[in-house]
């Protein structure tokens, strides 16, 4: 009887969890072995719980068979007064009533365990709201971290801007507010290229740059802040300010006692 019990504990852990095979778990491992570790696996919440409901179990169990078999003291008494084929037969009878009233309780029991082992496991997949917050973060990239960041790669630019500055030929201002810088090599340019520009404190730190490397500064406010609103660093100076820029560089190069050299576009 119970062996039978045994075998329909063993079915109804197989129906909540399924059939499970882990060869590893089976190999002994040293570094398992831990005194801190089993005491706190022992004594974890989970453990906890599934220690109660047990007890639980086992208590509903033996009360219902109990409850069964009470009923049933009063034919046991009369054994002794039987032929022994009805002493079999009573025997029968008596463990088939116990083992399917014992079974349709295990069987109830096992149920709601399964339907409280779903509950659970779901429960712990749901995520908490810092668990959420966390994994935006995660995801999407800390805010703090990406404005720092961002930060970072804008005064790095700005410092191989300004690093440019020297190798500039002729810095146009506006004169306080805007200042933009431009090379022109006329031996390997076609165009003129902007390779610094900037407002306010930014303007002020490239004309401050040019002075101190003797790099031409002119003023021409117009023009100045036409090239810092159309022109990207790095990029050739559009056709429509080809004369104007022309004509500032023409003087640059005057003062220079270069032959001036007319921006060509496309070199031809």
């Amino acid at each position: 009887f119970f062996g039978i019990m045994v075998l329909s504990a063993i079915g109804f852990n197989v129906v909540q969890v399924g059939l499970l095979w882990a060869p590893k778990k089976i190999k002994p491992e040293l570094s398992k072995i831990s005194l801190i570790k089993g005491v706190k696996k022992k004594f974890s919440m989970a453990t906890i719980v599934e220690f109660l409901k047990g007890i639980v179990k086992l208590g509903i169990t033996a009360l219902v068979s109990f409850s069964l078999a009470l009923p049933l003291l009063g034919d046991v008494t009369l054994i002794p007064d039987m032929d022994f084929s009805l002493v079999l037969e009573r025997i029968y009878w008596i463990t088939l009533w116990l083992l399917a009233g014992t079974l349709m309780v295990m069987t109830a029991l096992a149920a709601l365990d399964l339907l409280y082992t779903r509950y659970s496991y779901t429960k712990s997949l749901r995520m908490t709201k810092q668990e959420v917050k966390d994994e935006h973060k995660e995801s999407e990239g800390d805010p703090q971290v990406k404005s720092r960041i961002k930060r970072l790669r804008y005064e790095r630019a700005q410092q191989r801007m300004m690093a440019a500055v020297p190798e500039a030929d002729v810095v146009i201002t506006n004169p306080t507010h805007y200042a933009v810088a431009l090379e022109y090599k006329p031996e390997t340019m076609a165009v003129p290229k902007l390779i610094a520009k900037g407002i306010d404190s930014l303007a002020l730190n490239i004309r401050e740059v040019a002075e101190e490397h003797d790099v031409p500064i002119v003023e021409n406010p117009p023009l100045a802040r036409a090239l810092y609103a159309t022109v990207e660093l790095e990029e050739e100076i559009p056709e429509e300010h080809f004369l104007a820029v022309a004509e500032v560089i023409g003087y640059v190069m005057r003062l220079k006692g270069e032959k001036p050299s007319r921006p060509s576009g496309n070199g031809n």
